[in-house]
């Protein structure tokens, strides 16, 4: 590998007047519902920013699952992703119905693999194209919590409460996040990644028990899959924010690349790695806000700590923004 390869979450754009124009009156999930306009929204970062980005990834998002799954979930203007309906309790007759309801995946997500198609028709291989899912434990933070939290109260109350029916759940929701990957590699995505966001909400002895577990079965069982569907194996993408302390063990968990956020430290996180995997990341965010010359101290810091970035990493941004990351993009192509 020469350069490193740069892959920014699509977040960059959610501002900018194209996306808008792009979106229409269409609400949120109605855009990632119709392949058409999830297939523009994906295709406007590689455009924008030519020969910068050398990824895509498709426009989605990470609740499809639960909708999936037959929950209610709307994003609410300003406030983000909101469940009207949360899980309650084990005994709520909701958690039954989760267990035991029989979810088509291929029918009920049949427009994120019908907008990867698309996506990959439009790409003409100029880059490879990414898909994603949600980890289970963050799916499940969100399914109780009813949306985003700031402490975590209801997931914390069910994992100690209710450990044996939270782990029946997470291995449900596991099974289902291997087949919607399987699904969406069946439809053209090259490269999957797994988004745990709300990992750091756990200590590192509960994300050894109620996240890791969960994490590697997607990556040991999603092989096998591919193998049932006459499909070859594609590199798998693990992202668990705010957990620093298990990037050991997350380098051993299955996958080829590691996503790291930015309050880890390059060139401890290369250490710790010691060439097990890919080591993707992790540009903190905010500096977009600071200007050329921030940007440029931080940049050539996360290049240094990567060891010159010409061997297994790929740089990214430690996390979402909506901040202009072409600058980054650039000044990543000449540090290199």
């Amino acid at each position: 590998m020469g350069d490193a390869p740069r892959q920014f979450i699509q977040q960059v754009l959610c501002l900018n007047n194209e996306y808008h124009e792009a979106k229409g009156d269409n609400d949120f999930f109605a855009c990632c519902r119709s392949p058409e306009i999830a297939s523009t929204l994906t295709l406007q970062p590689i455009i924008r920013y030519e020969g910068l980005i050398d990824a895509a990834i498709i426009f989605s998002d990470i609740l499809v699952i639960p909708q999936a799954m037959g929950m209610t979930v709307e994003m609410l203007d300003k406030k983000g992703p909101h469940f009207p309906n949360p899980l309650i309790s084990p005994t709520d007759g909701q958690y039954e119905d989760l267990m035991t309801r029989n979810v088509d995946v291929a029918e009920e997500l049949g427009y994120v693999y019908q907008a990867i198609t698309l996506t990959r028709h439009k790409l003409k291989g100029r880059v490879p194209l990414y898909g994603f899912c949600g980890a289970p434990w963050t799916l499940l933070c969100y399914m109780v919590e009813g949306g985003g939290s700031k402490l975590f109260v209801q997931v914390k109350t069910w994992i100690y409460r209710y450990p044996g029916e939270s782990k029946r759940l997470l291995q449900r929701i596991a099974e289902l996040c291997v087949e919607y990957l399987a699904l969406q590699v069946k439809a053209g995505a090259q490269i999957v990644q797994v988004f745990d966001s709300w990992a750091a909400e756990l200590s590192p002895t509960s994300f050894k028990e109620f996240a890791l577990p969960y994490l590697r079965y997607i990556a040991t069982q999603l092989p096998l899959r591919l193998k049932e569907l006459q499909l070859g194996p594609v590199p798998m993408v693990v992202f668990a924010k705010g957990a620093w302390y298990a990037l050991d063990d997350l380098c051993d968990s299955g996958y080829d690349v590691v996503g790291l956020d930015w309050l880890q430290d390059p060139a401890e996180a290369v250490r710790i790695a010691r060439g097990r995997v890919v080591l993707q990341g992790n540009a903190d965010p905010g500096v977009l806000y600071g200007g050329k010359e921030a940007i440029t101290t931080a940049v050539q810091s996360m290049v240094q700590g990567f060891g010159g970035g010409h061997h297994r990493w790929i740089a990214n941004l430690g996390h979402g923004t909506s901040a202009p990351a072409s600058w980054l993009c650039e000044l990543i192509i000449r540090k290199e």
